[in-house]
């Protein structure tokens, strides 16, 4: 299966992708909205809640934004390449559930639990404390160096 056509399948097959997909796939987090879907011998993670899905959208656009200069860029031209978003994900949500429970994270058990609790202890996410999650996102490492 070619990649034009993997996409348009997964397209047609996981119509709510999950916004976590990668920190999901990777193993950093889970979350119980999410349902494991494979497509021609690949994986992919689709949301069960549009409620959850458009929350979870909100903080990834966030997390980007805020992570610009621990990323090094200036500015957000189009999708990130993988090591970045990667760093986005994993990193952001083990800041968010560190600052969140007051202890260091090392898995997120469940992302729609942690969404909805930093919504309800912060009350948007423009207020979550993005200085001390975006120091999670500089330390993460997709891959421990050898």
């Amino acid at each position: 299966m070619d990649e034009l056509e993997f996409k348009k399948t997964c397209a047609e097959v996981n119509e709510l992708p999950c916004v976590f997909a990668k920190a999901v796939l990777r193993g950093c987090a889970a979350c119980s909205h999410s349902e494991k879907v494979l497509i021609a011998e690949r994986e992919a993670i689709a949301c069960q809640s549009p409620g959850g899905h458009q929350r979870c959208g909100g903080l990834i656009a966030r997390l980007r934004e805020n992570a610009l200069f621990a990323l090094r860029l200036k500015q957000l031209d189009g999708p990130l390449p993988h090591g970045k978003e990667m760093k986005v994900e994993c990193g952001g949500l083990l800041g968010l559930s560190s600052v969140a429970q007051g202890e260091d994270a090392e898995h997120v058990d469940d992302i729609g639990a942690l969404v909805s609790e930093s919504l309800e202890r912060w009350h948007d996410f423009e207020q979550l404390p993005y200085s001390e999650i975006s120091q999670w996102v500089v330390k993460y490492q997709s891959r421990r160096k050898r």
